[in-house]
């Protein structure tokens, strides 16, 4: 620090006698007051002197004033004002903008705000003590301690992530920012936190297990949902960043109900088509979309994504984005990210690719939704990234989907009239196929080949399918079409790549398209001629790999039903005209392309020119399974064209051999039969683990953690020779590490626990109610009951006088006699005198 000052004073001078001092000398003066005064009102004048000069003077009053303002923090924090300058102040010096006033000074750096940030660091006590300032309800002391603490995450994010984890309570002092009333504190709580949870899977639990995503949406919804502003923006951004990669926080979420919550955010009202979209919706509804993709994107954990999946579905989350998909003024990065997210929603779940199927557009006539957008993927007019949405789409409405292979395929096999002159997805992927855009030819290519994905039978349909020549003449099949332009000179590179690997796919574990291959002229001269060329641009090395591999699935399964194309013929040629050794060797290029490195990472295609589009995903794992397969086939065979493995033996050695064959290839049958048998049980364990696993992975985590805490506490607490500072630091830093995590689960736990008091309570209150009831009706019915045993007894009573009286009684049978008894004159009347008489001696 002196030789900051030191250095300070020799670049701007000391005063000489007359002049005005320098900014070293002011800040050195302010310093010492701020140190030395005893008066509060005197610190103050100094530090709010200190505040205006750190924008212009930033260098020297971050040099020298640092001690000073954390002094002020330490000893005067029961002056509001003075706190609020002191933070102001050490916000302007970490600052990592340029501000105006300081934009002729050359001794500013560019990373100046971010060594200041180091220099505060180091002492993380620092930081404690600012975080504590977000307690006090002052605004001003409030506000700038959240600018502060975020302007010091982003320029040490990893350092102070760790410093937060470890303060008591530190995230959960950041998140009560985001229940005050005033909109500014709230605003910048947000941002605060879109810097704390980036890339930081301990604090991004930590956050949601503070009720976070509940937080979230209360702001999203009271600042109009995707029809807000930019508050609406940074809570999903904030979302984002707790979901993104992030298993722990996806399960607690779709658990948590919030996809339902979600969902209504994606209706569109209808007069958005009118007055069209805002900059800011459109920033909104991106931002949502990436949400939905990052609970289903196909790098989650499988089980997350497929049941985020099939609440969707449920929640209504899939229509409403199918609205959007067929709306009318819908802008195109929004329809781009919409089309994206649909993919990953139905992606390998059979019910949403179902209803995927049958959401027709509002066309005239109307079309499926699929077919329209296949249309937009083969016309050159539309943007790339549009384009290449549309085939990840369709490309995940394939995904082990059996009935959606078998409808693209029947669709090139029209039975109707009607069929052949309606567009549909297989006649439209001819168009493409065959169109004069290389793109068009890619896009189908590639899009046709994911019908034909671990379906040997749509592979052998598919060679069923004949088209027309022009002039009327023979009608040829689809493969030879396609053979036939694969040895045109001037189709273009990608429009070859995307037919090899169209081909590849095709007759990979089909023979029957082998022999049909095979059967086609010039297939294996022109095969031959690419493998063997000399050429030194590399996509001509990946075309040549590509060819190469096309050559080794025609010798791995073929049949052997060709007189001149048999296994053993096609190898002779390799040998002869290749070379075993070149043969491998351009087979090993397609591997080695930046093109296969790129599609191997991801389904989803990422192209930022035209240029970036030749492998696809599939392809490549198809390629990768039996690369070597191939390799080690070609290798197998003698100059001869002889396979090695299968050299001439003796007569008993030839019987022992053909023994040996024969069991094997009864094992093998059994093999195949115990495999499916196997698939079949592993598929119904699977679902009944699923459940399992959902249920035991947070009690597992909880337990872990528990056992981890416990352990390292007490491994601090017991063991004598941990002495050393530095290893007492790092192991209570550990530990209150797993006590955070610990504490915030635990507080989850109570809340839920409190919820299901509350409700035990309301029931219990209710059985208590019912119960006092009941006694107060039981009681009226004791009384009742009391009553009529009285008035039996005096029945009884007036029955035996009026017996010893000598007067007839009437019984409940003597219906009859009843109006003969009170119809009989004097009778009558001298019975009722003498009843009445009778009834008023016993009444006292």
């Amino acid at each position: 620090m002196e030789f900051l000052k030191s250095g300070f004073k020799t670049v701007l001078g000391t005063a000489e006698p007359g002049q005005h001092p320098s900014a070293a000398e002011t800040v050195e003066k302010l310093v010492d007051r701020v140190i030395s005064s005893t008066l509060l009102d005197d610190r103050r004048d100094a530090c709010r002197a200190l505040k205006a000069l750190s924008r212009k003077y930033r260098i020297e009053v971050g040099a020298q004033g640092m001690p000073a303002l954390v002094q002020i923090l330490k000893h005067d924090c029961q002056d509001s004002e003075i706190i609020s300058y002191a933070l102001d102040a050490l916000c302007n010096i970490t600052a990592s903008e340029e501000f105006d006033e300081e934009a002729d000074n050359p001794a500013v750096s560019v990373n100046v705000g971010e060594q200041f940030t180091e220099m505060f660091i180091k002492a993380p006590d620092h930081v404690t003590l600012v975080m504590g300032y977000l307690e006090e309800y002052d605004f001003r002391v409030r506000r700038a301690a959240i600018q502060l603490i975020t302007t010091l995450i982003a320029n040490k994010t990893r350092d102070l992530q760790e410093i937060i984890l470890v303060s008591p309570m530190g995230v959960s002092k950041l998140m009560d920012l985001l229940t005050d009333s005033r909109e500014v504190i709230r605003n910048d709580a947000l941002l605060l936190l879109i810097q704390l949870t980036k890339g930081n899977s301990n604090i991004q639990k930590i956050v949601a297990f503070e009720n976070a995503f509940d937080k979230i949406f209360e702001i999203i919804q009271s600042e109009g949902c995707s029809d807000g502003g930019i508050v609406v923006e940074d809570c999903l951004i904030l979302l984002l960043n707790l979901l993104k990669n992030n298993s722990s926080n996806q399960q607690f979420f779709k658990e948590g109900s919030f996809i339902q919550r979600l969902s209504p955010m994606f209706i569109i009202a209808p007069e958005t088509e009118e007055i069209g979209w805002s900059p800011q919706k459109v920033s909104n509804i991106h931002c949502m979309l990436q949400v939905v993709r990052a609970l289903v994107t196909p790098s989650n954990q499988q089980q997350v994504v497929s049941s985020c999946q099939k609440v969707m579905r449920k929640s209504n989350l899939l229509d409403a984005l199918c609205s959007i998909l067929m709306g009318s003024g819908v802008p195109a990065d929004i329809l781009t990210e919409t089309i994206n997210a649909v993919a990953e929603i139905v992606r390998g779940e059979k019910e949403n690719q179902d209803q995927l199927s049958i959401v027709v557009a509002p066309s005239n006539p109307p079309r499926p939704a699929i077919v329209v957008l296949l249309m937009s993927m083969i016309n050159e007019k539309q943007m790339l990234a549009l384009r290449c949405a549309v085939l990840y789409c369709f490309q995940c409405y394939l995904f082990r989907n059996i009935d959606g292979h078998q409808t693209v395929v029947q669709t090139l096999l029209p039975s109707s009239e009607s069929e052949v002159s309606s567009h549909s997805t297989g006649q439209l992927l001819c168009v493409g196929l065959f169109s004069t855009d290389p793109l068009a030819n890619w896009f189908s290519a590639v899009a046709l080949m994911h019908a034909l994905v671990d379906s040997v039978a749509q592979k052998e349909e598919l060679l069923r399918v004949l088209l027309a020549t022009p002039g009327g003449g023979k009608p040829i099949t689809l493969i030879e079409q396609c053979t036939n332009l694969l040895q045109q000179d001037s189709y273009k590179l990608q429009s070859k790549v995307g037919l090899l690997m169209l081909l590849g796919m095709w007759l990979a574990h089909c023979p029957s398209a082998v022999k049909m291959f095979l059967g086609t002229n010039g297939t294996m001269a022109y095969l031959t001629a690419q493998i063997s060329a000399n050429e030194h641009d590399e996509n001509e090395y990946l075309i040549q790999g590509l060819c190469a591999f096309l050559m080794g699935l025609c010798i791995q399964f073929n049949n052997n039903t060709l007189a001149n194309q048999k296994r053993d013929a096609i190898c002779q040629l390799v040998i002869k005209r290749i070379g075993q050794e070149t043969f491998c060797n351009k087979l090993s290029e397609v591997s080695r392309h930046e093109a296969y490195s790129r599609a191997c990472k991801q389904p989803q295609i990422r192209a930022k020119s035209s240029a970036d589009l030749l492998l696809d995903f599939e392809y490549c794992k198809l390629y990768k399974g039996l690369e070597a397969l191939i390799g080690k086939v070609v290798s197998g065979f003698d100059v001869d064209g002889i396979e090695l493995t299968e050299l001439t033996l003796s007569s008993e050695a030839s019987a022992l051999v053909a023994k040996y064959k024969s069991i094997i290839r009864d094992l093998d049958g059994q093999i195949n039969s115990l495999q499916q048998n196997a698939k079949r049980i592993e598929i119904k364990n699977a679902e009944i683990e699923q459940k399992l696993i959902q249920v035991e992975n947070l009690n597992t985590q909880l337990y872990d953690q528990n056992t981890l805490l416990k352990a390292q506490l007490g491994a601090v607490q017991n063991d004598p020779s941990s002495t050393g500072e530095a290893a007492t630091v790092s192991a209570l830093n550990s530990a209150q590490i797993q006590n955070n995590l610990y504490c915030s689960e635990n507080i989850r736990l109570t809340r839920e626990l409190e919820t299901l008091r509350k409700q035990l309570e309301h029931e219990t209150n209710r059985a208590n109610n019912a119960s006092d009831d009941l006694q107060k009706l039981q009681k009226d019915q004791d009384d009742l009951l009391e009553l009529l045993t009285d008035q039996e007894i005096k029945i009884n009573r007036y029955e035996q006088q009026l017996r010893f009286a000598g007067l007839p009684i009437e019984n409940d049978e003597d219906t009859e006699n009843k109006s003969g008894f009170i119809n009989d004159g004097g009778t009558a009347d001298a019975n009722l005198s003498q009843c009445n008489k009778n009834v008023r001696d016993e009444i006292p």
